[in-house]
């Protein structure tokens, strides 16, 4: 019965850390409410888009009797904002206004805000905090799928391995095992394969840069490698409990913040904060 409880608790501390990172990353839809026509409208603005698929910003506004425009520009550039008319599509299956932007490079982005005209007139949207999308490329699913999952199981025998060892659990030592060899193979051998997928690069934390999804997954690693070591010949389970703190704070973090980012006035591909040591 305390196993079950221990297991029930990493699941709905990982479950909560997820949901936690999915709505906090900037990479996930920007959600807001607006109101059209005396109806209250939820938009899901893309910040997201891989170079292979229509380079395109949905509103989901049903309402056809209404105009819209999108202005957008290339991110931390000097361009001035251009103008796309939104254009309302029937279809069944993905009906509202649909606005053409221009595809980006790899790590490319461009920032952009909105105005809708309805029965009132004009109304501006998000121009003193346009959203921003980054153009990535596509991650194939059978490194996407497994790297995903490795990291989850990680995740959860790291937080189980925490709660163990704060009742002194005697299978605390077992479960950090385990999760530092998930972890080296989720996030250290697929993370960067991941990466170039996605990026071009395989790594771009220390000493490169200062990728945030890189360098989270670093400190982690360290953390779990003392844990596993200090634990080796003897029952030292607070380097457990911390290495297990530790990578679930890293993972409540949202990815992609100080991530790879096209530089338009160099035309490299920048990595947050890049220590030039090649």
């Amino acid at each position: 019965m305390k196993k079950f409880i221990l297991w029930f608790l990493a699941c709905l501390i990982i479950i909560s850390a997820a949901i936690y990172q999915r709505m906090t990353g900037p990479t996930y839809p920007k959600r807001i409410n607006i109101t059209v026509n005396n109806a209250v409208q939820k938009l899901k603005l893309t910040r997201s888009l891989t170079i292979t698929e229509k380079s395109e910003v949905r509103l989901d506004i049903k309402d056809s009797n209404v105009r819209a425009r999108l202005f957008f520009k290339r991110y931390k550039s000097d361009s001035k904002y251009e103008v796309a008319e939104f254009t309302y599509k029937a279809d069944p299956e993905h009906s509202g206004f649909f606005a053409d932007i221009p595809q980006q490079p790899v790590a490319g982005k461009l920032q952009y805000y909105i105005e809708i005209t309805d029965l009132k007139g004009s109304q501006t949207y998000l121009k003193d905090s346009p959203v921003v999308i980054r153009f990535k490329g596509d991650v194939p699913a059978f490194v996407l799928i497994p790297h995903i999952l490795l990291m989850f199981v990680a995740m959860l025998f790291s937080t189980l391995a925490g709660l163990m060892a704060i009742i002194k659990h005697p299978m605390y030592k077992k479960y950090a095992q385990w999760t530092l060899i998930f972890f080296i193979a989720g996030g250290m051998v697929l993370g960067p394969i991941v990466q170039f997928f996605a990026f071009r690069e395989f790594w771009t934390g220390i000493p490169f840069g200062w990728d945030l999804t890189d360098n989270k997954t670093l400190i982690a690693l360290i953390f779990w490698i003392i844990a596993v070591y200090m634990n080796k010949k003897s029952d030292r389970p607070i380097y457990t409990i911390l290495a297990s703190i530790m990578l679930l704070l890293v993972f409540s973090v949202p990815h992609s913040l100080f991530g790879s980012e096209f530089n338009y006035s160099t035309g490299q591909v920048t990595n947050g904060i890049i220590l030039n040591l090649f």
